[in-house]
């Protein structure tokens, strides 16, 4: 639904890079600015990451500790669960967020003080970027229809690729005046000012799409995670659907879809379509959902595949760091510091590739091949970057091949995989997306941590083995990728739910 009838100056300024219709602008803009503060945080905190780790692990020892991640998510992700039953979207989202920035400052002081925090704060990092960044896509997907969705998610992402950019040029600015503590403070910081936005295009949101409903049936008392309205014709509809067709009925004095009269008629106000009954775990609801399922062997395969290619880099620049460090070429910085300013760079023009693509080129492809195309095309150049690794392995072919896949990854590829959750049920958003987007991510690091070990214990560090690894990694990934898309185009097409 659109918020008026002619298109004012932001609607019409957007319309640059994406199909955005009257009175959708203002909404958007707020979520990219959103978005743009989450990732400005997390590229600040990401280098730190990387410096702290190798500095006091080395790069092997960094990617054992995806294994930890991955089982520390389990009762994390069910005790999102929840909270998620048991709050609404607003008091879930400011009560997670406003935690992640007190680990900031707690990080910060013990830092201070000597302590080496190096493997909590890898361990912390792996699950705050995936969980926020699931519930902030969770908590768009809940505001958008189908629609909506596959034409603004692309202007939403522009935001994050910014927010990128400049968190990975801020924090290479930082790390040699300040170390690698006191940025760990505006990171904190951002996450605190994202609440503030949230906060209000939520109740834009509510005021523009539910009006005057029940409170039972309004996004700001009822669960996150309530299930959807079951209507008697046997159609699924989100809340925020179901609310405003109940209004529309009653404005124009038609009975309800359970038979009960309008609101025009004097009788007592109806409660509404009766809402589905039960409640089932975070995983149960991946299992038990075949489209479901699939998205979380995509999502870990593609992070199986993505932090082989992390690990292969790592093992390079580690050499690289120590050579330089060795050799007095570096001036007063550390391996851990010389290792976080690359890092710094490398997100840099990552980042820079990935703002490209998101501005003028993920709204086309999308528009014009569909989502069931465009998931597969990631994949494709996963191909072509592991088979030129796999044929030169030196740091200067890596680090280019690299920075084209994680470019298409973090725009096209991010903008097309929240898009994939449009489709399905609140419950499905708020809960099984952080399984897809936080657990299976970091079951795809736990399984290249074992690469790492299987690999360096038996045939050496030769980056060789992981990049033709990955090449037949990527064959499995392109097959399911595809299988989504035909489920994406029949969900799409019947209006209902995966079940």
């Amino acid at each position: 639904m659109n918020g008026g009838s002619k298109p004012g100056v932001i609607d019409r300024a957007l319309r640059l890079f994406a199909d955005v219709r009257a009175g959708e602008g203002a909404n958007v803009v707020i979520l990219a600015v959103n978005v743009f503060l989450l990732l400005t945080a997390y590229y600040i905190l990401k280098p730190l990451r990387d410096g702290l780790i190798i500095g006091e692990k080395g790069p092997a020892f960094a990617a054992y500790m995806a294994a930890a991640m991955a089982f520390i998510l389990i009762p994390v992700i069910a005790g999102y669960g929840k909270l998620a039953d048991r709050y609404p979207r607003r008091h879930l989202i400011n009560m997670v967020t406003l935690f992640f920035a007190a680990c900031c400052v707690v990080f910060f002081v013990a830092g201070q003080t000597g302590l080496r925090i190096g493997i909590a704060f890898y361990i912390w990092i792996g699950i705050f970027n995936a969980m926020i960044v699931a519930q902030f896509w969770g908590f768009a997907n809940d505001l958008y229809t189908n629609d909506e969705g596959e034409r603004l998610f692309p202007i939403v992402q522009v935001g994050g690729a910014v927010g990128a950019i400049v968190g990975a040029a801020a924090v290479g600015e930082m790390i040699e005046p300040l170390g690698l503590y006191t940025p760990m403070l505006l990171a904190g910081g951002l996450l605190g000012a994202s609440l503030l936005l949230t906060n209000w295009v939520d109740e834009r949101e509510r005021r523009r799409t539910e009006g005057t409903a029940a409170i039972g049936s309004s996004t700001a008392f009822s669960p996150a995670a309530t299930g959807e309205f079951r209507l008697e014709t046997g159609e699924f509809k989100n809340l925020r659907e179901a609310v405003l067709e109940a209004l529309e009925r009653q404005e124009r004095g038609e009975p309800a879809e359970d038979g009960s009269p309008g609101a025009d008629t004097g009788a007592p106000e109806p409660e509404g379509p009766e809402l589905e009954e039960g409640s089932r775990g975070a995983f149960a609801l991946v299992f038990q959902t075949r489209y479901l399922l699939y998205i979380a062997i995509l999502v870990l395969l593609l992070n199986w595949v993505n932090t082989n290619g992390e690990n292969l880099l790592k093992f390079l620049i580690a050499a690289a760091a120590e050579t330089a460090v060795a050799a007095d070429a570096t001036g007063d910085l550390s391996v851990g510091q010389f290792t976080g300013q690359f890092y710094a760079g490398f997100y840099f023009w990552v980042n820079i590739a990935t703002l490209v693509m998101q501005l003028f080129l993920v709204s086309r492809i999308i528009k014009y091949v569909g989502i069931h195309v465009a998931i597969m095309i990631l994949p494709i150049v996963a191909l072509g970057s592991y088979a030129l690794i796999a044929l030169y392995p030196v740091l200067k072919y890596v680090r280019w091949a690299k920075t084209a896949e994680n470019a298409t990854d973090y725009s096209l590829q991010n903008t097309v995989q929240q898009a994939l959750f449009l489709p399905t049920t609140r419950e499905q958003k708020y809960k099984a997306k952080q399984v897809t987007d936080s657990f299976s991510k970091r079951l795809g690091d736990t399984l290249a941590g074992l690469t790492v070990f299987v690999v360096v214990s038996g045939l050496g560090s030769n980056i060789r083995y992981f990049a033709l690894l990955n090449l037949l990694l990527v064959i499995a990934w392109l097959a399911v990728a595809w299988r989504i898309g035909r489920e994406y185009r029949k969900l799409a097409a019947t209006g209902r739910p995966p079940s």
